[in-house]
């Protein structure tokens, strides 16, 4: 493994133990692409001076959004979060795919319009295969909103795809920061891991997600294949 990987992976998986590092796993806790340029402006009014020079400044000259989620709605949601991880972590039923869902939907809200708006984009870039404007777009998101642990992890899913394996780690490194329960983040992590062939920290970020959400089968598949695959060396 990359040196530079392998220090950043091992921060993430030792140093959220240690005193003024990360939180510990589940424990709740209250770089640079070309910017996208405005499209479908009015010829009539283009000039210089009107045109938009970044994701951030388009989004805002979008059409007015619905008013954003007041800070008390926010609150509730977060608190919202402890009772759908407990709903998710249920090892039987079918509730957990609804919490999964209500889980998601709370961590893709960013609390600014213009910033949703920014994560859609690069969403539906990456959706589309467009990994240079899908980074556009959610560079600018994590620069406005470097709170916003979703931006981090879509931007991190977007350098993993474009094979950029060391800013795909540091990204996840912020995730984690912010968001100590994405489960996504994790996985995304042991399967890097797995990936550059540190299988040990692999497993250990595949039973850390699946501790928080236990229903995820590819994870699942990769503990199994991992735990063989080790015991096959210790023989």
């Amino acid at each position: 493994m990359p040196h530079f990987h392998h220090a950043v992976a091992t921060g993430l998986l030792l140093g959220l133990a240690v005193p003024g590092g990360f939180p510990a796993w589940g424990q709740h806790v209250p770089k640079d692409a070309p910017a996208i340029q405005a499209q479908d402006a009015d010829p009539q009014e283009e000039s210089p001076e009107n045109e938009s020079d970044s994701p951030v400044e388009d989004a805002l000259s979008e059409p007015a959004a619905p008013a954003e989620p007041t800070v008390e709605a926010l609150t509730r949601e977060r608190e919202d979060l402890d009772l759908l991880f407990a709903e998710l972590a249920q090892p039987g039923g079918e509730t957990w795919a609804r919490a999964e869902t209500d889980i998601l939907r709370i961590w893709s809200r960013s609390g600014s319009a213009a910033m949703d708006l920014l994560y859609k984009r690069g969403e539906s870039a990456l959706d589309a295969g467009d990994i240079p404007t899908a980074l556009g777009h959610l560079t600018a998101l994590t620069d406005h909103a470097p709170d916003f642990a979703a931006g981090w992890y879509l931007r991190s899913v977007a350098f993993y795809l474009d094979g950029d394996y060391g800013p795909a780690i540091a990204d996840l490194e912020q995730v984690l920061r912010l968001e100590p329960r994405h489960f996504g983040a994790l996985t995304q992590l042991g399967t890097m891991l797995d990936e550059l062939g540190d299988k040990r920290r692999a497993l250990e970020a595949f039973r850390a997600s699946l501790k928080l959400h236990p229903h995820q089968e590819d994870a699942q598949d990769a503990v199994r294949r991992i735990e063989q695959e080790l015991q096959g060396t210790a023989v």
